[in-house]
C-alpha cells in the first residue's frame, strides 16, 4: 500500500534501475541479538530494485538500530550512512499540522474557522471559495482545492528535465503557488470527498503566519524543533543545498521514469513551501513522531483530533487525519506517520500508536523501491 503523498505528484512514480553497493548495518548493544533481519532484507531489496541507496533507523524499547544499503554518490561510490540528512518532502505536513493544533489548544484559532477568516479574499475563483472551506478541511485534504503540483505547466517547468535544469533555482512565493491552483476548478465541493493537495498545506502555512505574525518555519522551529532538540532538522527556505552529512539525490526527470538518471541534489525548495520543504534525518524523524504520538507535543484533545481520520480514496487500510496517516499493515498492526517525496528523495516515517516503536527511512532516488515492504519487515 502506498499513499500518494509526494510533493512532486505524477513524476514521483516508482520504477527502474540504478547502481547498488554493499549493505551496511550497525546495531548497538541494546539491539544486538534482537534482530531486524526482515527490515534489513527489505532495505537491500529496495536497492536491488534500482534505487541508488537507502538509510533507515528504527527505535524501540531495545534501543536504536540502523541499516544502510547501496550508495550515496553514483560517481564516487560513496556509501549512505545512518546520519545522512535528506529532504523529507511531505513529512513537513505533520509538523505544520502540529503547530496548527497547538494554536488551537491555545485558543488562537479554531480548526472550524473558515479559510476566509484568516486569508480574506485569497481563495476565490473557478469555483473555489474560502468562505466554504475550513482550516480542518485543509489539513485533512477534504477541501477540494486543486493541487498546484498537478498543473501541467508547473510539472513541465519543475519536474521534467528541460524545465528543471532551467528553473531549479527559481524562488516561488506561497501566493505564486496558490494562484496556480486557483486557475483550476475544485476537485469536489468542500467536505464531500478526499483528495491529496499540496495547495492545502501552502495555505495552512499562510494561516500560521496570519495567526502568529511569524512564518510557519519560525513557529515550527520554536515549537517543535528546538524543544525536541532536532539538531538535523531545518527549514531551508530558499537555500539550495542540503547540510552535511548528506548524499546526492537522483531522479529520472521524466514522466515515464525510465532513461538516464540525473543528479538533482541542489534545488530551491520554495517550490514546496509549507507542503514539503523540510530537511531532516532518520533519528530526528523517529524522535518527532514518537514524541507526537506519546502526547509530548499536543494535549490529549488535539492529539485525538489529529488521529481522527477520513478514508483515503482508493487505498484500503489507510486513513488520513490532520497531517497524519494511519496505516493498517497486512499483519494487522497500525502505524502512524507520513510519506514524503521531492526531487531525488523518497522518505517514510512511522510509529506505533503508543509512540514506542518508530522507523524512518530515505531513498536517494524517486523512481523505484518498495518502502511498504521495509515497514512490514520492521513491524510485522
Amino acid at each position: 500500500m502506498r499513499v500518494r503523498t509526494t510533493l512532486v505528484g505524477a513524476t514521483a512514480l516508482l520504477l527502474t534501475a540504478a547502481v547498488a553497493g554493499p549493505a551496511v548495518a550497525a546495531a548497538g548493544p541494546a539491539t544486538a541479538g534482537r534482530g531486524h533481519e526482515a527490515t534489513r532484507e527489505a532495505v537491500e531489496a529496495v536497492v536491488a530494485a534500482g534505487v541508488p541507496g537507502v538509510t533507515a533507523t528504527a527505535k524501540d524499547a531495545h534501543g536504536t538500530w540502523s541499516t544502510t544499503a547501496g550508495v550515496g554518490d553514483l560517481r564516487t561510490g560513496g556509501p549512505r550512512t545512518p546520519d545522512d540528512r535528506y529532504r523529507v518532502g511531505s513529512i513537513t505536513k505533520t509538523f505544520v499540522a502540529t503547530v496548527l493544533l497547538q494554536l488551537e489548544a491555545e485558543g488562537r484559532l479554531s480548526l472550524d474557522d473558515s479559510v476566509e477568516t484568516w486569508l480574506p479574499g485569497l481563495v476565490r475563483g473557478h469555483g473555489h471559495d474560502g468562505r466554504r472551506i475550513t482550516v480542518r478541511q485543509l489539513v485533512n485534504h477534504t477541501s477540494g482545492i486543486f493541487d498546484y503540483t498537478t498543473d501541467d505547466d508547473f510539472a513541465r517547468t519543475y519536474f521534467l528535465k528541460d524545465g528543471f535544469f532551467r528553473h531549479r533555482y527559481d524562488t516561488l512565493t506561497p501566493d505564486d503557488l496558490v494562484r496556480i491552483a486557483l486557475k483550476h476548478k475544485p476537485d469536489f465541493a468542500p467536505g464531500t470527498s478526499w483528495s491529496y493537495s499540496n495547495t492545502n498545506y501552502v495555505l495552512a502555512g499562510m494561516v500560521i503566519q496570519k495567526v502568529t505574525g511569524h512564518s510557519y518555519a519560525t513557529e515550527i522551529r520554536r515549537r517543535v524543533i528546538d524543544p525536541l532538540r532536532l539538531r538535523a532538522t531545518s527549514l531551508p527556505g530558499t537555500r539550495v543545498t542540503v547540510p552535511r552529512p548528506s548524499v546526492r539525490a537522483y531522479s529520472k526527470l521524466a514522466a515515464a521514469m525510465t532513461g538516464p538518471t540525473y543528479d538533482v541534489t541542489t534545488l530551491n525548495p520554495s517550490l514546496a513551501s509549507s507542503a514539503g520543504e523540510m530537511i531532516s534525518d532518520s533519528a530526528d524523524l523517529d524522535r518527532f513522531y514518537s514524541a507526537l504520538l506519546r502526547g509530548k507535543l499536543l494535549p490529549a484533545r488535539q492529539l485525538k483530533e489529529m488521529k481522527t481520520t477520513v478514508k483515503v480514496t482508493g487505498v484500503p487500510g489507510a486513513g488520513y487525519g490532520l497531517g497524519l496517516i494511519d496505516r493498517e499493515l497486512t499483519c494487522g498492526v497500525h502505524v502512524w506517520g507520513h510519506d514524503g517525496g521531492i526531487h531525488g528523495s523518497t522518505s517514510v516515517a512511522v510509529t506505533t500508536a503508543d509512540g514506542r516503536h518508530s522507523l524512518a527511512l530515505n531513498l536517494n532516488g524517486d523512481w523505484a523501491g518498495d518502502t511498504d515492504a521495509v515497514i512490514a519487515g520492521e513491524f510485522c
